[in-house]
């Protein structure tokens, strides 16, 4: 029996987080941030075997917490989560690290297909 792996969900907007733990909620132990600073927060205290971390949040936007996450814990496999559909930050994000990303609105089927390479 494999050991369930601890995903860290990053988003500002509560109705997304709640919608990636139903999603999830069977097969991985999931915690939860609101905001990149509480992210990197929780990063610093817990081991996580991957994030999937929003691009557009106030204060600190996902790909500075991105950028911190891979100096706090370069292992971490990141997928990025956005409701913008725009190359330029997928490209970026990639470049940052991040392993995949998902687009708002999301559907089951992928969100569990791309976290499943975690």
């Amino acid at each position: 029996m494999t050991t369930r792996k601890t995903l860290l969900i990053c988003d500002d907007e509560l109705g997304v987080r709640e919608s990636l733990k139903l999603i999830l909620e069977n097969d991985y132990n999931l915690d939860f941030a609101e905001s990149g600073v509480a992210a990197i927060e929780k990063v610093r205290s817990t081991s996580f075997d991957g994030i999937l971390l929003d691009i557009k949040m106030p204060v600190r936007n996902g790909l500075d917490t991105l950028e911190e996450i891979r100096t706090l814990a370069p292992d971490i496999k990141v997928i990025i989560v956005t409701g913008y559909q725009s190359v330029e930050t997928a490209v970026k994000a990639v470049e940052l690290g991040a392993i995949d990303y998902i687009t708002k609105p999301f559907e089951s089927a992928e969100v569990k297909e791309k976290v499943g390479r975690i």
